[in-house]
């Protein structure tokens, strides 16, 4: 099955490294120009590099905190000026700090609800405007925690949750022009996991092995493609099995 995004343009959020990155490669392998993001101009400038040799179309940065209102006007303020209409949107924001419930204060429960849902949230309400009358697609990059809390990660398996129901309401809200999907990740090859962490991790997950960030890849440029044209409103795990939910 060839994925074919030429002529389109994706904006990926948070994606000078990690699985944004490996969404970022993918989408441009397939055709796509791609805008990333990323909050380290070195380390972005480097993504951007990394993106343009597996594309022949346009691959730009934009440097911006995106857990911040003013973070996501700038993206969006360069992305309209650079490209004027976009076709893909992939949401996706770092970690917050793990923590027991009573160890997080209001401070960083606020903070983590910034990162995961407002950017996602204030994004998407950038990017409508810019959207082609042909419409397109917006996947969130979420987590494997969504369906399953795990303990001493408090912040992210609460706050987390908020995506998955913007999710719902958008895949609704905003048919038939723009399909709204997400991903929940489990444990892939990144910096998150070293590789001292591997085997351990890799001992509680079906398929044997981590994740290559390869493979969330594809899924995000497929589910960008006409391929996935009836689907909206799907949260598609990724973890090789790893979860236990049943829902």
């Amino acid at each position: 099955m060839e994925i074919d995004l030429s002529g389109q343009t994706a904006v990926v959020l948070a994606s000078s490294d990690g699985l944004g990155l490996a969404a970022a490669t993918a989408l441009a392998a397939a055709g796509a120009g791609v805008c990333l993001n990323g909050r380290d101009p070195d380390r972005l400038e480097t993504a951007v590099e990394t993106v343009a040799a597996a594309s022949t179309a346009p691959v730009t940065g934009v440097a911006a905190d995106i857990s911040t209102h003013e973070g996501i006007e700038e993206l969006f303020a360069v992305v309209e000026t650079e490209r004027g209409s976009i076709d893909h949107l992939i949401t996706n924001a770092g970690a917050p700090p793990r923590r027991r419930f009573d160890a997080a204060g209001d401070a960083e429960w606020q903070a983590a609800y910034d990162l995961l849902v407002m950017s996602a949230v204030r994004a998407i309400r950038a990017a409508r405007p810019l959207f082609s009358p042909a419409g397109g697609s917006i996947t969130m990059i979420t987590s494997r925690h969504t369906k399953e809390a795990t303990p001493g990660n408090i912040l992210s398996s609460v706050v987390r949750v908020g995506l998955e129901g913007l999710r719902q309401s958008l895949s609704r809200e905003l048919a038939p022009q723009i399909r709204v999907n997400s991903v929940r990740p489990g444990p892939f090859t990144t910096a998150r996991n070293p590789p001292e962490t591997h085997a351990a991790k890799a001992a509680d997950i079906p398929m044997g092995e981590l994740g290559a960030p390869g493979d969330l890849g594809t899924l995000i440029a497929y589910l960008s493609s006409p391929h996935a044209a009836y689907l909206t409103g799907a949260s598609i795990p990724i973890d090789g099995g790893a979860g236990h939910s049943t829902l």
